[in-house]
């Protein structure tokens, strides 16, 4: 089992800048698994927003937050993090984090690889 708790929502401008952080507990090795950020935003499909693999050599992003956006980990310290800079109100959602047994240099943006989700954290964009 593997438990994620993220946070680091909040409330913040237009323009301005949060990091997310994502925190994993439990008997399954942190540094096997992919790391993905997912958001929720109302009456919307969850979407992928950023992806990175399990040694952190490989990251993908969402066309929507690519050059505003930063996923990275420390697998010692087993976490993720997810740096937004930028941010419209178009961010506004709920991020998950969520993990994937991966051990290739390629995360998934596939919503049913991700085996453990986190509870999510608010993030609300003031225009």
């Amino acid at each position: 089992q593997m438990t994620l708790v993220e946070s680091g929502g909040g409330l913040v401008q237009a323009g301005g800048s949060l990091r997310l952080s994502c925190a994993a507990s439990g008997r399954r090795a942190f540094s096997s698994f992919a790391i993905a950020w997912w958001r929720q935003a109302p009456g919307k499909e969850r979407e992928i927003v950023a992806a990175i693999s399990w040694s952190g050599g490989g990251t993908r992003y969402a066309d929507s937050v690519k050059g505003r956006f930063t996923i990275s980990r420390d697998n010692a310290k087993k976490a993720a993090y997810l740096q937004m800079y930028s941010l419209k109100p178009e961010d506004t959602a709920v991020y998950y984090c969520a993990a994937d047994y991966r051990l290739n240099q390629i995360p998934s943006f596939t919503r049913d690889d991700y085996e453990y989700w986190g509870q999510g954290t608010q993030v609300t964009v003031s225009s």
